[in-house]
């Protein structure tokens, strides 16, 4: 699931991956299977290749700015030390997942395979069926393609969470001047709504635009909102419920103690794998 989502970004393709692999695992001749884990991400990786191409020809026709669908990682994984686990919640953030859309599936699988899961280059090569020399070069250019694209940010969870609870607080309060000190002065705020909620169609930049709509917002919630914390794609997120069904879900970005990104999901076909969390 892992190597599945970070390839599409998309929860309900990486399940539906996952089940066709497990499909040829089970009718595979186990016999003929020297390496179980080898098998299952190079089936795994082939058919989200696949998926992906397909995928990116229909976010052609998305409206409004695209996010990944939220992955929750709290209990999806586990790594055995907290250093690994930083490396995973990176490689699986909303920033990085969106900077991996604008890869060729080959760079997108050897990036996920060498920089999430740490496969040396002979085995990816041998994973894709390319040359080493050929899976090094991808690696390169999707590692400095990512590099440059990356927005920085803090990883260290309690300061996030901190920070992501405040944002929360003064948001839902309407609170411009408590959401003023927690944004940076150049912040983004990309909306994701799929056309089928409202949100901005555009990023909106700048700690006035951004502290001005999240107020707005606030004044025209309904009564019966709450919200939970959880943790999605390697970081805390809340979760904002509407009669008790998902209705947005925010993330944010922090550098330097500041929010430099805030992402909101309202497309409900993205929010609604977390009704049973």
């Amino acid at each position: 699931m892992g190597v599945a989502y970070r390839m599409l970004g998309r929860v309900a393709d990486a399940e539906d991956v996952v089940q066709e692999a497990w499909l040829r695992w089970y009718h595979a001749d186990r016999e003929e299977v020297r390496e179980p884990r080898a098998y299952l991400v190079r089936v795994t990786t082939r058919l989200a290749i696949d998926r992906l191409r397909r995928v990116q020809r229909r976010a052609e026709a998305y409206v409004g700015p695209w996010l990944p669908e939220p992955y929750l990682t709290e209990f999806a994984e586990t790594a055995p030390d907290s250093a690994d686990r930083a490396v995973l919640a990176d490689t699986v953030s909303l920033a990085v997942l969106v900077v991996l859309e604008s890869l060729s599936p080959p760079e997108r699988a050897v990036f996920v395979l060498r920089e999430a899961f740490g496969y040396p280059y002979a085995e990816i090569a041998a994973l894709l069926e390319r040359t080493e020399p050929a899976v090094r070069q991808l690696a390169g250019r999707a590692r400095r393609h990512v590099a440059e694209r990356r927005p920085r940010y803090d990883v260290e969870p309690a300061r996030r969470r901190e920070l992501t609870e405040r944002f929360l607080a003064a948001a839902g309060g309407g609170d411009l001047e408590g959401l003023m000190s927690l944004l940076a002065p150049d912040v983004r705020l990309v909306g994701d709504s799929g056309g089928k909620a409202k949100a901005p169609v555009r990023v909106l930049h700048t700690a006035d635009k951004v502290g001005r709509f999240l107020v707005g917002a606030a004044r025209t919630a309904p009564a019966d909102r709450t919200h939970r914390v959880l943790e999605t794609n390697g970081g805390p997120a809340l979760l904002i419920l509407t009669g008790g069904r998902p209705d947005s879900l925010f993330q944010v970005d922090i550098a330097d103690g500041r929010i430099t990104s805030v992402y909101v999901i309202r497309n409900p076909d993205k929010l609604r794998h977390l009704t049973a969390h």
